[in-house]
């Protein structure tokens, strides 16, 4: 019994070791984390969540948390079962052997997330959809979140309130909200500012309330109901995730558009002469969201589906640490 169990131990460091090598070198080589679309073809969403989020936290040459109680103790040689983001790479490099950072860290941030789960996130052109993107984007930060012990909490919506995970620091409640994530589709019509009211008065304790969605409602509206959750004192910061044919209305021959939330809504156009029109409003869209946010001080932070999740995390992470916040 002995000797089976050394056996099956030193076949489990081996795989470690093999693995821990094996993502290193991915890591180094930054490929295919920074391609979204490439990513979500490489693995199920936990396993893509934790290459995403390792890889930008070894790219940061210290604690991106700043201000936030966590402090470096010391190092320790690796064991099967430690955390893989507390591998300090410069030991290794330096000695050849796997030594981690343990930390003392205590926090009390509530953290919401909420993910549109509408039919318009389902659009897709070139790369994978605003939803796919959209999810994997709340999962890495959720899972960003969680190894700081930040307490990380799920609502996903379309025209109603769908699912609600509370907030906390158990893993287990972060693999609850994975499995959601992992068999979530987009439908229904988008309701946005009606299910932030529905979500207000759920939310009793000060918390940072991060929106993950096209924003396709009325500006007007939605910034009335996020004034509202800063007037209670929550933090606010909202990701609006478009994708490029959105922004550069790239096509030219004759399109038959379809609407992704109403059932048998859809209409052939000459693009020629809709792209100006098109282009026009859709500017003057997103720049008016972006100003009426900064009115009720909430952070708005755009991002393509092309766009690396490194750099929507690290946005994140400044928005979060800069100075005068409030």
């Amino acid at each position: 019994m002995g000797k089976r169990r050394e056996h099956a131990l030193c076949a489990f460091c081996l795989t470690a070791d093999y693995f821990l090598t094996k993502l290193h070198d991915m890591l180094s080589k930054d490929a295919p984390l920074s391609d979204p679309t490439a990513l979500a073809r490489f693995g199920k969403l936990d396993v893509v969540t934790r290459l995403v989020v390792e890889g930008f936290m070894m790219g940061q040459h210290k604690s991106p948390f700043k201000g936030a109680s966590v402090e470096f103790v010391e190092h320790r040689q690796y064991y099967p079962g430690d955390e893989i983001r507390h591998i300090d790479w410069r030991a290794y490099g330096k000695t050849g052997k796997y030594y981690v950072k343990e930390f003392e860290e205590e926090t009390n941030l509530r953290c919401y997330l909420l993910l549109d789960c509408s039919g318009s996130m389902a659009y897709a052109g070139k790369t994978l959809s605003k939803f796919d993107y959209a999810k994997q984007l709340a999962a890495a930060l959720g899972y960003l979140l969680l190894s700081q012990r930040d307490a990380v909490g799920l609502i996903t919506f379309d025209s109603k309130r769908r699912d609600f995970i509370q907030p906390s620091a158990n893993p287990k409640n972060f693999g609850q909200m994975l499995e959601i994530l992992e068999n979530a589709k987009p439908r229904h019509e988008t309701a946005i500012s009606t299910v932030l009211s529905e979500v207000q008065p759920l939310i009793k304790r000060r918390s940072l309330v991060v929106l993950i969605s096209d924003c396709f409602d009325e500006p007007e509206a939605l910034t009335t109901t996020l004034k509202q959750l800063r007037h209670d004192r929550h933090e606010v910061l909202l990701f609006q995730v478009v994708a490029p044919e959105e922004e550069e209305f790239p096509f030219s021959k004759p399109t038959q558009f379809r609407s992704l939330e109403l059932r048998g809504h859809h209409q052939l156009v000459d693009p020629h002469q809709l792209r100006a029109r098109y282009l026009e409003q859709y500017q003057e869209f997103c720049t008016t969201l972006a100003r009426q946010c900064g009115s009720v001080h909430v952070d708005y932070l755009k991002f393509r589906t092309t766009d690396p999740y490194h750099l929507a995390l690290g946005a994140f992470l400044n928005q979060r640490t800069r100075p005068g916040r409030k």
